[in-house]
């Protein structure tokens, strides 16, 4: 990290701090001699760049008063001391969501701080370890220098049947390999790693349940992006390439992009002070369901962008000359019906957030996974009106040098006009937003993202059956039928009702 500033405050600080860090990044199958300046990356970077700057123009949105550093800090790296918090944080990514129509890349950062805060005073709790204390200086020094964490909880996996210890190759989660009085040392890999290039320090983290024999991949720390040992091999995006030509009509949204990667770990070392785990096994569950009951709720990001989808269609609509159509009115009432049932599902559950042993709050967990189910659903069905709204013109736009021809030029212009006073080159941009938010580089973040970010449909749909306390139903409806003698004795997960219906605020 050796070229990371004393204290980052704006977007360029954090641009800058970026630079010379000899990351070793595989694109096209070459190494990229320095990341920020690479036209297919940069645009993901000014996404985050962006989490910076508007915590500079919005203080009170983006950012928070920390008890542990008594310092203003930068919202994603606060551990949240109330419901207010919570709520706060659904407002800054709404925000965020409006302000670049793509994924910022550190929500999986901010959850993962605060669901290791909790599951690391648990873990002392019952082993009488040092996680926490080594935990909270962590956490102090990031708030200090104001950096950004990367969260990586997703493996390979290999064969979905097995558990890591009988996989065939034993990398496909990421383990401990060797320990000494310094630290441990870890390989593997971890992938779809958002913003993991972009972040400063990265925090590994187990991805599914462990047994007694995994005691080897319970292993929870944090690691300098540019750590030796670690490889990026960049992922490929839908029309990822456009960044590289010449222009920016086709791109879409040329300014702001989103980033995976697949990260490989070679005998990556971890010094002790910064394990957070290290074979506590049962607490994977436990770290991996609270911060996806973060996480699945974080979603809500997606509610920004769909407020741009929204405003690109409207404003294709007015450009075609058909705003007051009926039938578009109404599909535009039905983007934003779906958009706001995202929005109010994810702070209702930040709204009911509840205080952990630990200190930090947890937002309510059915709630959040109604939330993540909704985002599965709902960007696709939205994306689906933008591109009815739209047209075929979406699909079939010729590209910008075309338009820049001196031949070309004028006959599109000529018959790709819209209604009376809409500037054919307006009319071209918000087409390319469209498609590059419904099919083309952001859709990513938009869709595909929705679908599997935080866990696919079929994760929520187990937890919200854990916790929707039918027994409990069941004897409502039974008491109003009037029936005595078959009232079931609950027996279910969920403390759901009890804190729904709670009056006084008491700790988990």
């Amino acid at each position: 990290m050796a070229n990371v500033l004393k204290t980052i405050r704006t977007g360029n600080d954090y641009i800058e701090s970026l630079r010379g860090r000899d990351l070793k990044v595989y694109l096209f199958g070459e190494l990229v001699k320095e990341p920020v300046d690479h036209p297919m990356i940069r645009p993901s970077i000014n996404a985050v760049a962006e989490t910076y700057d508007l915590a500079v123009r919005e203080e009170a949105l983006a950012s928070a008063h920390s008890s542990l550093t008594g310092l203003t800090v930068n919202r994603f790296l606060h551990i949240a001391e109330s419901a207010q918090d919570l709520v706060l944080q659904n407002k800054m990514q709404r925000k965020l969501g409006q302000n670049t129509g793509t994924c910022f890349q550190r929500c999986v950062g901010m959850d993962a701080l605060n669901s290791l805060h909790s599951t690391t005073f648990e873990i002392d709790e019952k082993h009488k370890t040092d996680y926490h204390k080594r935990f909270l200086e962590f956490v102090k020094m990031v708030q200090k220098e104001n950096l950004v964490i990367g969260g990586a909880m997703t493996d390979p996996k290999g064969d979905r049947s097995k558990g890591p210890a009988e996989q065939d190759d034993p990398d496909l989660f990421t383990r401990i390999v060797d320990r000494d009085e310094k630290g441990i040392y870890v390989s593997g890999a971890k992938a779809h790693q958002t913003g993991c290039i972009n972040s400063h320090w990265i925090i590994l983290m187990p991805t599914v349940r462990l047994t007694e024999n995994d005691k080897d991949w319970a292993v929870v720390g944090a690691i300098p992006a540019d750590a030796k040992g670690v490889t990026y091999i960049y992922g490929r995006q839908s029309c990822d390439t456009r960044s590289m030509e010449e222009g920016d009509i086709d791109s879409g949204n040329a300014k702001y992009g989103g980033q995976e990667a697949l990260m490989i770990l070679d005998r990556v070392f971890i010094p002790w002070d910064k394990v957070f785990m290290h074979g506590e096994y049962e607490f994977a569950s436990m770290l991996i369901e609270r911060f996806t009951c973060y996480h699945r709720r974080s979603y809500v990001c997606k509610t920004g962008l769909g407020d741009v989808l929204i405003g690109a269609a409207a404003t294709i609509a007015d450009y075609n000359g058909v705003p007051n159509v009926s039938h578009i009115k109404d599909k535009i009432i039905e983007m934003t019906h779906l958009n706001e049932t995202i929005f109010a599902a994810g702070i209702a559950s930040s709204h009911q957030g509840h205080k952990m042993k630990s200190g930090v709050y947890l937002n309510e967990d059915v709630l959040a996974q109604v939330c993540k189910h909704n985002v599965t659903r709902f960007p696709y069905e939205i994306s689906r009106l933008a591109q009815d709204i739209a047209g075929g013109l979406v699909v079939t736009l010729p590209s910008e040098k075309d338009f820049r021809h001196p031949v070309a030029g004028p006959l599109l212009k000529k018959y790709l006009k819209g209604r009376k006073g809409a500037d054919v080159e307006n009319r071209m941009r918000i087409l390319r937003l469209i498609e590059n938010m419904t099919l083309g580089r952001n859709a990513v973040g938009y869709l595909t993202e929705s679908m599997h970010g935080a866990g696919s449909p079929q994760a929520q749909r187990i937890q919200i059956q854990r916790q929707m306390q039918i027994g409990y139903k069941k004897n409502l409806a039974k008491n109003l039928a009037g029936i005595t003698n078959d009232i079931e004795e609950p027996n279910e997960l969920s403390d759901y009702f009890n804190r729904i219906f709670k009056t006084k605020d008491s700790i988990l």
